[in-house]
């Protein structure tokens, strides 16, 4: 259900690494849980940002969502597509739905994110009633 080949937060954004970039966007968890992603508010190309620091905005019909920078670094590409196509959030979270690419500052904040394995885990104690 999650790719194994991705980083994930407990915010629930998913981080791909290639190089000493950090490809972002939100798991499919979260996009569920928003149900239908009807605007995307997407940050300035050049800003820079520490880890934590909110990127980006999703709103939906059900509510309204903050993205957080999983890793600090300077934002080098948005996804300009989310602004005609919210919808890709949704349809396709791990790819067309992408939102923002970080140029990484420091690989140390890349071992405080989550394998596979452990946001999986987070999940089922989320859902635990």
């Amino acid at each position: 259900m999650y790719p194994e080949d991705l980083l994930y937060t407990k915010s629930h954004e998913w981080v791909k690494v290639e190089d000493d970039r950090a490809i972002v966007g939100v798991t499919s968890y979260a996009q569920d849980q928003l149900v239908e992603v009807v605007f995307v508010e997407l940050p300035e190309e050049g800003k820079e940002v520490k880890a934590g620091d909110t990127v980006a905005t999703l709103e939906s019909v059900k509510a309204v969502a903050d993205v957080y920078a999983p890793v600090s670094g300077k934002i080098i590409e948005v996804n300009k597509q989310l602004e005609n196509q919210p919808e890709l959030v949704n349809q396709d979270p791990y790819g067309e739905g992408w939102i923002l690419v970080i140029e990484i500052a420091g690989e140390e904040e890349l071992h405080t994110l989550m394998k596979v394995s452990d946001y999986q885990s987070l999940i089922e104690n989320e859902l635990k009633p």
